[in-house]
Formats: structure tokens, C-alpha cells, sequence
């Protein structure tokens, strides 16, 4: 079993990029329909970490639903599918994680939090450089899917803040993992017509779910507390550009100019924003 810290944090790390590409692959070879990617991943996310819940505490059982962030969670997972249709892996990565934090930063200041002249740039940066990656031209990812990203992130933020106020995130991801599993579960229904299914589809699907998903946050929450919340925020800005990476390497997706210099904005804002308020705390 690994122990060590950094290497933990390598782990997770790549599980969250390596869900971009998994979606994105399953996607684009079209091994396997949105929705049905879905329902897989939240059941066997949601089995995963039950799992592992259960090793550590024998008598485990799925706590009382709360409705804000099981539908944060649906809401995430199913955006996050429907847009990698079309979005290449490091766009994708790139607009949830820039919608995330922006989510978050948000929600802060509207609850009062001050932020200096500094920080305010890198947010209003990160903030150019998604209006840029989305904007019209040749290399634009279609406004469609780039929204549902979009809300994807906001979802996955909204969800995040929720998180922040348990005392065992674990334990709450794989509760609300298994009363998303109900929802994905009647959406699959409901496009039961559109659904088909690859053996490949079904093994890209387990794989986000049990590795990225399910074992990916199990490690996430475990390390999280031995290291500064503004080092954790810090090592998430590597996702993008490690999805980018991997769309590079399994899926063949070019890198264009346009990628990289919302990158550098995004991720250079954000991580200004995030430097500033480890300098205020």
C-alpha cells in the first residue's frame, strides 16, 4: 500500500485527469452512448468507495440523502459526459477546472470574503482566458457542449463547498454516489432508445468509475488533510494540463495555440488568486 505522501498525491492527481480521458475516448470512438457512461461510472464509483468505506469501518451504511449535493453530483456527471461528445479531453478539463474554482471563489466573496487588487487580476485573468477558449473560431470547441462543461464545473464546485462542510468525505462521496446511481439510473431509462454499448464503452465506463472516480477521491480525501489546504488547490491546477497530456498521448488530439494560451491564463490567474489568499490567511 502506498504511504507516501507525494506519491498519493501523483495517484490522484492523474485518476481525475485520467476521467477526461476515459470519457473523452469512450466518447469519441463511440464505444458506448452519454448516459449509460453515466450510470456506470456513478454505480461502480458508488461500489468502489462503499468498499472502501466498509474496510475501514465494518458496520458502514450509506448516511441520510441530502438533496443539494446528490443533484450537484448528477448534475456534474452528467454534463460532464453529454460535453466530452465533442470537447477534446484538455478543453474539457480545462473549462471544469477553471468553472470550479471560479465557483468557489465566488461563493467566497459573495460570503464576504476580501480579496487584494492582486488577487482580483489573476481572477479576472483566469476568467479572459475562458471567454478566449471559448470564443468563436476555428479552434473553438462548440458553444453547446463548452456550456455544458460550464455547468459542469459549477455543479462540481457547488458540490465541493458542500464537501467541505462534512467530517468524513469519503464516506459521504460514496453515500452520494449511490443515490446519484437512482437518478443516472432513470436518465439511462428515459434514453433507453439512444443507448448502446461496446464491451470496450463498458470497460472505459468501470474504469472512470472504480479507478478515477471511486479509488481517485478515496486517495484525494485520505492525503487531503496531511497537506495545506492552498497546496491542494495549488496541485489541482496540474489536472488540465495533464488530461491535455493524456488526450495528447491515448487519443491522438492536437495541442493548438488557442489551448495553451488559455491555459496560461486560467491556470496563471487562479494560481495568483491562490497564492494572495494563502498570503491573507
Amino acid at each position: 500500500m502506498i504511504k507516501s505522501v507525494p506519491a498519493l498525491l501523483v495517484v490522484a492527481l492523474i485518476a481525475f485527469a485520467a476521467n477526461s480521458v476515459f470519457c473523452r475516448l469512450a466518447l469519441k470512438e463511440e464505444s458506448i452512448d452519454a448516459a449509460s457512461f453515466t450510470f456506470i461510472r456513478l454505480l461502480s464509483g458508488g461500489v468502489a468507495l462503499a468498499i472502501v468505506c466498509l474496510m475501514t469501518k465494518k458496520n458502514w451504511k450509506p448516511s441520510r440523502p441530502h438533496p443539494v449535493p446528490i443533484l450537484a453530483l448528477f448534475f456534474y456527471m452528467v454534463c460532464f459526459s453529454f460535453a466530452y461528445i465533442k470537447l477534446s479531453a484538455g478543453t474539457g478539463a480545462l473549462l471544469l477546472f477553471g468553472f470550479v474554482q471560479i465557483t468557489m471563489m465566488g461563493v467566497a466573496i459573495a460570503q464576504g470574503k476580501k480579496m487584494s487588487g492582486i488577487a482580483w487580476g489573476g481572477l479576472i485573468c483566469a476568467m479572459l482566458g475562458l471567454v478566449y477558449l471559448v470564443s468563436p473560431g476555428i479552434s473553438a470547441p462548440e458553444p453547446f457542449f463548452a456550456i455544458l462543461m460550464a455547468i459542469a464545473g459549477i455543479a462540481w464546485g457547488i458540490y465541493s463547498l458542500y464537501g467541505g462542510k462534512v467530517t468524513d468525505a469519503t464516506s459521504s462521496t460514496a453515500s452520494n454516489f449511490l443515490y446519484a446511481t437512482l437518478l443516472g439510473f432513470f436518465l439511462s431509462m428515459f434514453l433507453i432508445e439512444s443507448a448502446y454499448l461496446t464491451v470496450e464503452g463498458v470497460i472505459l465506463a468501470l474504469a472512470s468509475g472504480v479507478l478515477a472516480s471511486g479509488l481517485g477521491y478515496a486517495v484525494w480525501y485520505r492525503v487531503l488533510p496531511l497537506i495545506p489546504v492552498t497546496s491542494a488547490a495549488s496541485l489541482q491546477l496540474s489536472v488540465p494540463a495533464l488530461a491535455a497530456f493524456g488526450g495528447i498521448i491515448f487519443i491522438g488530439e492536437p495541442i493548438t495555440s488557442r489551448l495553451i494560451v488559455s491555459v496560461l491564463l486560467i491556470i496563471g490567474g487562479i494560481a495568483v488568486v491562490i497564492e494572495q489568499n494563502r498570503k491573507s490567511n
